[in-house]
């Protein structure tokens, strides 16, 4: 028989420990202290199978997220799959940046563009229950994920399905925000790590890795209430280009904010 600690020996030459860990924690059910004080107990056969099964999958590079189906966002436990981008730290910075726009007492209406796994609509709709949020993404799948993690967490987000404005035409936000795909489109590392298992449509746009930022900069004006903001996350060496687009469209107050590891992250400015 095998132990969790055995276990966990023979999967380390080929994952980080973080890793195995998380993924035998996975297997098991069990939260993180189990392993403290259970390390030498025997496991049961199904059990090893199946972590077994999910080390080899991330030994070849397959992310954690997509291999247990969860990933915590925000102070969210959310549903993922390779129909959506795995939600990342650093956009919780443009969650902190909506909110702060946000009176927590007001009806305000808010779009999420390209919502993936819902992961930035949900997080606002969690932290202001009065704003009416309603969420878009051209992806059939990647909704029907977002739409599941609203109803397990009992938030109401309205989801709707078209390219960028397109699913809400007609209609006005005090607030927009989007973390749109934002990479170029031969940049190498869309075939490295954790890249190369993420939907490429979600990733790559254009040469510069501006099309669709282009795009949303252009459409929204029509869709801003006046003093409307429009908020979006980019890589960090795009700042300037991002905040030269915001100003030829004619945005006041444009700016860029940081992220924790003080790279520029995202841009935004208010309209009218």
């Amino acid at each position: 028989m095998t132990d969790a600690r055995q276990a966990l020996a023979e999967a380390l030459p080929r994952v980080e420990r973080g890793d195995a860990e998380w993924l035998l924690l996975h297997a098991l059910g069990k939260p993180r202290s189990w392993l403290i004080a259970h390390d030498r107990d025997e496991l049961d056969e199904q059990v090893l199978r199946d972590y077994r099964a999910m080390v080899e999958r991330r030994a070849v590079g397959e992310p954690v997220a997509y291999i247990t189906g969860q990933r915590g966002f925000w102070s969210l436990d959310l549903e993922v799959s390779q129909a959506a981008l795995i939600p990342r730290p650093e956009t919780e910075l443009l969650v902190e940046l909506a909110l702060e726009r946000l009176p927590p007492d007001e009806a305000l209406a808010v779009a999420d563009l390209g919502t993936g796994s819902g992961a930035i609509a949900l997080a606002i709709a969690h932290e202001r229950r009065q704003a009416k949020v309603v969420a878009t993404d051209r992806s059939v799948d990647a909704l029907a994920v977002a739409e599941r993690n609203a109803q397990r967490l009992d938030l109401r987000v309205e989801f709707a399905r078209g390219d960028w404005f397109d699913a809400i035409a007609g209609r006005r936000f005090a607030l927009v925000v989007s973390n749109p795909p934002y990479i170029e489109a031969d940049d190498p590392h869309l075939q490295q790590g954790d890249l190369r298992f993420e939907p490429p449509r979600a990733l790559a746009s254009g040469a510069d890795g501006l099309d669709a930022i282009r795009q949303i900069v252009h459409e929204a004006p029509g869709y801003l209430e006046p003093g409307g903001w429009l908020l979006m996350e980019h890589g960090w060496t795009q700042a300037a280009a991002v905040r030269a687009l915001l100003d030829a469209r004619g945005f006041a107050q444009v700016q860029t904010f940081r992220d924790l590891e003080s790279r520029d992250r995202v841009t935004g400015g208010r309209w009218g």
